[in-house]
């Protein structure tokens, strides 16, 4: 059992995939109150497989909500801060949930399956209330011409990345799918099937690898988990939990909801103020008034705080929370951080006043009293060969 913030015990929830991991030996942690596995073995092992070779993920904690019927476009460019009507059948966008005021409920994806058909995917620990926010703007914008469904008990999502997630892939899919496949660019997903398992395969993912994300029904995760398990045997795919994920989406430089997102920051502040379509798209969508006047005053780019990437100079790595320096004086906080297995240096995600925010700039994070020296750098810290 897991506590809610008002003490009330509530029943852990578990994906179709749960037994699978236990039999693999998972460790197990709960996070939006599933219990995922953390690891199976070594973090740094599945850390260096994704980057070296491929891992196999278990994401069906994530949310599915789909938004249907002739007004499903126009709803959601209301409903969220990007102008989802622009995207073409068969390719996704990375967008933001706003409140009233700009603050950020959640960062997602949003998948454009067929022309009246969008996939909105949430993350874990906001999926409830992501799901709930879209029907209460449904009924702000006008119920006609636009249904809400939400998938996420009956949806399993499974990820494979890294440098031979194509590799895998091919070796169990039919072969009249396998040009599709292979062209099927970054942000775009199509229906095939994998292993004889009817999936929707989209090419994205957290690890800043090249690699895939398929959804599937609850009834076929387990046969689908299998076979890319042993179709990847030959590729060096092992399971990775959600500590190689995380150390590898900070590498990556990918926001983490509840770290570097949250409903008192803002898209500019995190450096996110591309997603808001403020000149592309016309009239009203929740958050517009008041992310317009974010940006007239200058947040994140001559006002306020800013989001930046921090290079560790000595060996010390620097956790969320702890405070950035500069001349002793606070200046900024750390959203996350941790020694990088790929670059062999601390690297961290902090929010600093703009002033101290160009790259190149020194700074100190304050380790428990002792001032640790970092540098701004250029995000993302990692980037793959391509």
């Amino acid at each position: 059992m897991t506590e809610t913030t008002t003490g009330q015990a509530t029943a852990e929830k578990h994906t179709a995939l749960y037994d699978e991991h236990a039999a693999l030996g998972a460790s197990f942690t709960d996070f939006g109150g599933w219990q995922m596995p953390l690891k199976y073995g070594s973090e740094l092992a599945e850390h260096r497989a994704v980057r070296e070779a491929a891992g196999l993920f278990d994401l069906s904690h994530m949310g599915e909500v789909w938004a249907t019927g002739p007004q499903a476009a126009a709803f959601l460019d209301y409903a969220l801060v990007g102008k989802l009507s622009a995207v073409a059948v068969g390719k996704a966008k990375y967008s933001l949930i706003c409140t009233e005021d700009g603050g950020i409920i959640d960062d997602l994806i949003v998948y454009r399956v067929a022309e009246e058909d969008f996939l909105v995917v949430p993350n874990a620990g906001n999926a409830l209330t992501v799901a709930g926010e879209l029907e209460a703007r449904r009924t702000a914008f006008g119920a006609e011409g636009v249904t809400l469904r939400d998938a996420s008990a009956e949806t399993s999502l499974v990820a494979v990345q890294g440098p031979n997630a194509e590799a895998i892939l091919l070796s169990v899919a039919g072969s009249e799918d396998h040009e599709d496949i292979r062209q099927l660019k970054y942000y775009a997903g199509i229906e095939v099937d994998i292993a004889g398992v009817p999936v929707f395969l989209a090419r994205t993912g957290y690890t800043g690898e090249d690699g895939f994300e398929l959804f599937v029904g609850n009834e076929l995760a387990v046969q689908l988990w299998k076979a890319l398990e042993e179709a990847g045997n030959a590729h060096g795919l092992v399971p990775c939990g959600l500590a190689a994920r995380d150390s590898l989406r900070l590498e990556a430089g990918m926001p983490l909801y509840g770290n570097e997102l949250s409903r008192e920051g803002s898209p500019f502040a995190a450096g996110l103020g591309g997603v808001v379509a403020l000149k592309t798209k016309e009239g009203d969508f929740v958050g517009r008034a008041a992310l317009e006047a974010k940006k007239a005053e200058g947040e994140g780019t001559t006002t306020g705080r800013r989001l930046v990437g921090l290079k560790g100079l000595g060996r010390r790595a620097a956790r969320s929370h702890y405070p950035i320096l500069v001349d002793g004086v606070p200046v900024g906080e750390v959203t996350s951080g941790q020694p990088s297995p790929t670059l062999g240096y601390p690297i961290a995600l902090a929010y600093v006043d703009v002033a101290h925010s160009a790259v190149g700039t020194k700074v100190d994070a304050d380790l428990r009293g002792k001032a640790e020296p970092f540098e701004v750098i250029q995000l993302p810290f990692y980037k793959r060969q391509k």
